[in-house]
């Protein structure tokens, strides 16, 4: 395969960047063949959203994620990939990924769920979240205008998975809660195909539909960002409180949990914060439950701080 078609199959520099560094290339390459029979497109989708509600006085309330947009005639709700129209809500990346790679599971990170296999992994352009430290804000902070998005319906990706002989297929990038719908219908043909979920996300979402999401995940990776209530408003654009209740419902639910905590220096790395992390998880998760601490390196918004130090993750 040509250098060209390929970066046009996998559709995000990044991805590419980070494939052509290891020697996974030739998976990548053939595991996104078959999709470069589907043409990039422009149009987006019109797939009416699930969890919304009409508002008497006009326009809709979107109950997703903790947000709850508000949302009028011909606007869009934060996240950016959501548009109400004459008062229906709708998805509009619905089958239209602008990421897609074969990565090992490992890479999720997801280390005790069938380590040492491969996961076809796809993201669509959006997040209900803004994260000063985002390292795939080029299509998490984008529209989906603004990104080439393959024409990726389930059923094809199912296809592609079987054919490659990969057995998971990860949700991942960049936040796959607002592609809520075309996961959801994914993971539920792939199951009837023996092909495993995962989800990899910041967990900003209503109780009601990750309940429902649940029934067809098989694992689900979060990154818990910080234990205070400030960082989240002054760092993610979000809020802890949901994250958190989020993480006992999956674990309630019996879905395999790792988390992921990024350092920052100066901004989540103190002693108090690490003990009363661990002590958090400890109460409400189980001590069976692991976590990942991970190395921060100036990008996006936050370019002003240095990289973790190794003595940080090690102490």
């Amino acid at each position: 395969m040509e250098r060209r078609l390929f970066l046009r199959c996998l559709g995000c520099g990044a991805a590419v960047t980070a494939a052509a560094n290891t020697d996974l290339l030739p998976d990548v390459v053939g595991g996104v063949q078959n999709a470069c029979a589907f043409d990039f497109t422009k149009k987006l989708s019109e797939v009416e959203a699930r969890y919304y509600k009409k508002l008497e006085n006009g326009g809709v309330e979107c109950e997703l994620c903790p947000r709850h947009c508000m949302v009028t005639d011909l606007e869009r709700g934060y996240c950016g990939v959501r548009e109400n129209r004459g008062d229906v809500y709708y998805t509009l990346i619905y089958g239209l990924p602008c990421a897609v790679n074969i990565d090992p599971i490992e890479k999720k990170p997801l280390f005790h769920f069938h380590p040492g296999t491969n996961a076809f992994s796809l993201a669509t352009a959006g997040c209900n979240c803004n994260c000063k430290f985002c390292q795939n804000w080029d299509i998490s902070q984008l529209r989906p205008e603004q990104t080439d998005n393959l024409d990726l319906p389930p059923k094809d990706i199912v296809q592609l998975c079987r054919a490659r002989n990969v057995p998971t297929i990860a949700y991942t990038y960049s936040e796959p809660i607002v592609f809520y719908e075309y996961m959801y219908d994914i993971a539920e043909i792939a199951h009837r195909n023996s092909i495993k979920s995962v989800m990899i996300t910041g967990g900003y979402i209503e109780k009601k539909p990750l309940r429902q999401l649940l029934t067809q995940l098989d694992a689900v990776k979060v990154d818990l960002k910080a234990i205070r209530e400030d960082y989240y408003k002054n760092i993610v654009d979000g809020e802890l409180r949901p994250v958190l209740e989020a993480l006992i419902e999956i674990k309630k639910n019996g879905v395999w949990l790792e988390l992921v905590y990024l350092v920052v220096p100066t901004l989540n790395d103190s002693d108090a914060e690490f003990r009363e992390l661990a002590q958090w998880i400890k109460t409400n998760l189980g001590t069976d439950t692991p976590i990942h601490f991970s190395r921060f390196h100036p990008q996006y918004l936050l370019k002003n701080l240095p990289i973790t130090p190794q003595s940080t993750l090690e102490r």
